[in-house]
């Protein structure tokens, strides 16, 4: 037992020596890693450019810009906020602020159509409406219709355009629609826009009735309508004209008295001509004769 301890004893402050070698080294050794705090200078440019970077990614997020022919609509948290934005620089609350923007420039669309006339006969033309959106109306048409620009006319153009169109052309009949062409378009465009009043999103600026297309026959039948409208208005100026002149003859002779004449003779007269007061036998006074000139 005493020789086995004595043997053993060596061992382990052998092995006592090598593990406190071993921690040694291990110490002793360099790591990639370095601990880089703000006191020294490394550290001090990595946090001014993770600043810089910050602040670069705040002012990019709360400052936005509204072009010309633009209006802006700024939400929070998907609410409207306030009114429209205006062109120019804007700014808003980073990430939580969003901008959906709107153009009120003047907007032309064409609509092809077709519509039943009061006599029912088909027509065929096109609708090309002129309209803008109101500026300060931006903010209720996306809260209650359109969230952009591409819905505002098949959501609120083309449904009251097309209403007016055979609300209009349903009280007429086919000849007069094509004789009174742009008296109906007139008629249409203030239908429009007396629909598109009752909502107040849009304004409307124009519209243009173009490419009717009717049946071939009904064509010939207008043509020989207009024909015969014309000969009927010429024949009828033609009367006033005659019973203007008829007026004019019979004014003239109620007028036309010896006093009258005689006046009229004075003043083409150019006192060379010998003039007698009146004939011989005529009794009181007459119109003077001309009898000779020197």
């Amino acid at each position: 037992m005493v020789l086995r301890s004595s043997i053993e004893a060596p061992s382990i402050n052998k092995m006592q020596e090598s593990s406190i070698g071993f921690s040694n080294r291990d110490l002793d050794m360099e790591t990639p890693f370095r601990n880089v705090t703000p006191n020294t200078p490394g550290g001090t440019a990595s946090l001014l450019i993770a600043l810089l970077f910050s602040s670069f990614i705040l002012i990019t997020q709360a400052l936005f810009v509204v072009p010309a022919g633009q209006v802006a609509v700024v939400t929070t948290l998907g609410k409207v906020s306030g009114g429209s934005r205006l062109p120019g620089l804007n700014l808003k609350i980073p990430f939580i602020q969003a901008v959906a923007p709107f153009d009120v420039r003047t907007q032309v669309r064409p609509e092809k159509f077709a519509s039943l006339t009061k006599d029912l006969q088909v027509i065929e033309a096109t609708a090309t409406v002129k309209y803008a959106v109101r500026p300060n109306e931006a903010g209720r048409v996306y809260s209650t219709i359109a969230s952009n620009d591409r819905e505002i006319y098949p959501r609120i153009i083309q449904p009251s355009l097309l209403k007016a169109l055979k609300s209009v052309f349903s009280q007429y009949e086919l000849v007069t629609i094509a004789s009174k062409w742009s008296d109906i378009s007139e008629l249409v465009e203030r239908a429009v826009a007396d629909e598109l009043d009752k909502f107040d999103y849009v304004e409307v600026r124009g519209l243009d009735l173009t490419g009717l297309v009717i049946a071939e026959e009904y064509r010939a039948a207008i043509e020989q309508k207009q024909i015969a409208e014309q000969q009927l208005l010429r024949a009828q100026t033609e009367v006033k004209i005659a019973e203007q002149e008829a007026q004019r003859y019979e004014t003239l002779n109620r007028t036309l008295d010896d006093q009258v004449l005689f006046k009229l003779f004075l003043d083409k007269w150019d006192g060379s001509t010998k003039v007698v007061p009146a004939l011989p036998g005529s009794k009181g006074g007459g119109t003077p004769v001309i009898v000779g000139g020197r």
